[in-house]
């Protein structure tokens, strides 16, 4: 007894890099979509052009998924995942 009831796993929205979208594009769909601040956006941005991928939220397999598709929405390649894959 006392042991914590297992949680559901949090899953997460990774945006991969494209060479279609420009990265103020980028920037600004982070600042938009998610509220990020520009400094924020820009950062998260930076990390998608040079290591290819950024996970850009994290929560339950159902908000993700509506995440995933509101950056398709947008133009931009996204993906779910279970965190720490």
């Amino acid at each position: 007894m006392g042991e914590l009831a297992e949680q559901a796993p949090e899953w997460t929205t990774v945006v991969w890099n494209d060479p279609v979208n420009l990265m103020t594009y980028v920037s600004y769909v982070f600042e938009s979509y998610f509220g990020y601040s520009q400094a924020r956006a820009d950062e998260l941005m930076l990390q998608v052009h040079r290591q290819g991928r950024a996970t850009v939220s994290h929560g339950s397999r159902e908000r993700m998924e509506v995440d995933v598709q509101a950056m398709h929405g947008f133009g931009l390649w996204a993906t779910l995942q279970r965190s720490g894959t």
